[in-house]
């Protein structure tokens, strides 16, 4: 139980992040290029924005599992 409790504030705690920021951004090396000694690395930066519905579904589904309690029985 304490796993699924971990798990739900990540989640809330990146659906916020994913929130406010709008995205993330990675470097990807890409187009390597060797011409006798000389060699030539291109690094390009991706932007991948996250949808707002995605985030607030983030939330939502975070709260629900900090929400959720085992059944006795």
């Amino acid at each position: 139980m304490l796993a699924l409790r971990i798990i739900a504030v990540l989640l809330i705690i990146a659906s916020t992040w994913a929130l406010a920021e709008g995205g993330f951004s990675y470097t990807k090396d890409s187009k390597d290029v060797k011409l006798g000694p000389i060699e030539l690395a291109v690094k390009e930066k991706e932007n991948v924005a996250v949808p707002k519905w995605a985030a607030f579904a983030g939330i939502g589904v975070g709260v629900v599992l900090l929400v959720l309690r085992k059944p006795k029985g």
